[in-house]
């Protein structure tokens, strides 16, 4: 059975919401949304109410409306080269208004209207304090939401759509793109749109690999990040935190002279255990109506590989994997002050430690067994860097949790408009590689639905 449709937009996500929301409010196209995973109520998280991981199971944190970043902390990065970099296809206004624009929309549906932004004292004190030990503190205007009410946005923004005429396909696998242009659906049906917007999320990545391969797109590997999650008393961290939510640290190593990074801060936030495929990961929460007493953020490392192997997908997954087979089928846990004496933690050792975890689900090991040398130099290295700006985060009772790895996927080549080489097929989103979080999906979203309307000779107003 062939369904018509205006356009197709393959995933759920923020990507894939924006789309329809830019295509909703500002044209008469008919327009439909297919997602693998469940509506957004169907798929919501103990965490946000019991501030406890139950872990989920992949499809379920990984897929459905609001794709990962559904279920997520729900930070708004307002800048346009973080967690992306929106300068590639727009000049600086451009870029700056399109976020502006964004987060119009998120405010609109529910986001909290607090912009958490250090003032320009505050801002160049810790700048000058990072930089006085060779850290570079990077100033973002954010918001949060929480992981305990972004299902409440996300729910707010497919509501409109639905009002507006979207139709959502659940539950329901696409098994191809065709050459055509035609989208093969898990259910047997075909649905032939005049365009295409591949938004296919984290999820999703190597699916469009293989979609792009067999449709001749160019593609690129991009980098990963691999470390670990770090946590401590939360009073550590208030400093920091009561300037800016979720600051973010950029490091050069000084033995291999590596990029490492802070990621994620949740302060009195949570730790998660997440499953993937063959193997489990760490993250963090933060929820508005629950706190703990400790504060976590990912301490990661930057891997670019280049010949004669470019895989990073797969060599973070081979680190990942053999964590998960030291752990038991958990992640590792480990006291700072083990790593650095070279032994496994136990714990006897962690429960007597300043730091309590908020995660149980974890083995107490060594993560010298686990992560590359070099990788653990740079952990060791750059958290007694960062101790010169934020004091007690390098203690011996700090604990790590191990593997924390962010990839990013394969990247798409497209031009200004998210278009590919195959015309009328878009791409946006984290999926395609094009964006790294929340506020730059979206704005990826938005571009490639503009990108349709351009081809429709639609006139839009930002």
């Amino acid at each position: 059975m062939v369904m018509s449709a205006d356009v197709v937009i393959i995933g759920a996500g923020p990507a894939g919401l924006f789309a329809a929301y830019e295509l909703a409010e500002k044209s008469s196209l008919k327009v439909v949304v297919v997602d693998m995973g469940r509506d957004v109520d169907e798929r919501e998280c103990p965490m946000e109410k019991t501030g406890r991981c139950m872990n989920c199971k992949p499809c379920n944190v990984m897929c459905g409306v609001g794709g990962a970043g559904g279920l997520s902390d729900g930070t708004l990065n307002l800048r346009p080269d973080i967690g992306g970099n929106l300068y590639e296809f727009m000049s600086d206004a451009e870029a700056w208004e399109l976020v502006r624009y964004v987060d119009s929309i998120y405010v609109r549906h529910g986001t909290p209207d607090r912009l958490y932004k250090a003032s320009g004292k505050q801002e160049e004190e810790l700048s000058r304090k990072a930089a006085s030990a060779g850290i570079e503190f990077v100033q973002i205007p954010q918001r949060h939401i929480g992981s305990d009410h972004t299902p409440e946005v996300i729910k707010s923004i497919a509501e409109h759509l639905r009002s507006r005429g979207v139709r959502f396909i659940l539950k329901t696998r696409v098994e191809e793109i065709t050459p055509e242009l035609e989208v093969v659906l898990s259910s047997g049906e075909r649905l032939k749109p005049r365009y295409v917007i591949a938004a296919p999320g984290r999820a999703g990545a190597s699916w469009m690999v293989e979609q792009a391969q067999r449709l001749g797109l160019r593609i690129r590997h991009g980098p990963i990040d691999v470390g670990v999650r770090v946590e401590v008393p939360a009073v550590i961290m208030e400093p920091v935190c009561s300037i800016n939510r979720d600051p973010k640290f950029h490091i050069i190593t000084k033995t291999y002279d590596d990029f490492v990074r802070t990621f994620c801060v949740n302060h009195r936030g949570f730790m998660v255990k997440e499953h993937y495929r063959g193997y489990v990961g760490v993250n963090g929460h933060c929820l508005r109506d629950k706190k703990s007493e400790n504060t976590n953020f990912a301490f990661l490392t930057r891997i670019e590989l280049t010949e004669p192997v470019e895989n990073s997908t797969e060599y973070g997954e081979s680190i990942a994997r053999t964590a998960t087979t030291l752990g038991g089928g958990n992640p590792l846990i480990q006291r700072l002050g083990d790593l650095r004496r070279g032994r496994r933690s136990t714990w006897k050792r962690i429960n007597s430690g300043l730091v309590h975890p908020t995660l149980r689900a974890v083995t107490p090991g060594d993560i010298a067994m686990v992560m590359p040398h070099r990788i653990v130099t740079n952990i060791l290295e750059g958290l007694e860097r960062l101790d010169r700006v934020i004091p007690g985060v390098a203690s011996d009772s700090t604990l790590l949790y191990a593997p924390e790895i962010k990839y990013y996927a394969m990247r798409v080549e497209v031009d200004r408009t998210m278009e590919t080489s195959v015309e009328n097929l878009f791409v946006a989103g984290d999926g395609v590689g094009v964006s790294r979080g929340l506020v730059i999906a979206s704005a990826t979203g938005v571009l490639a639905a503009r990108g349709v309307m351009q081809k429709e000779g639609v006139e839009w107003q930002a």
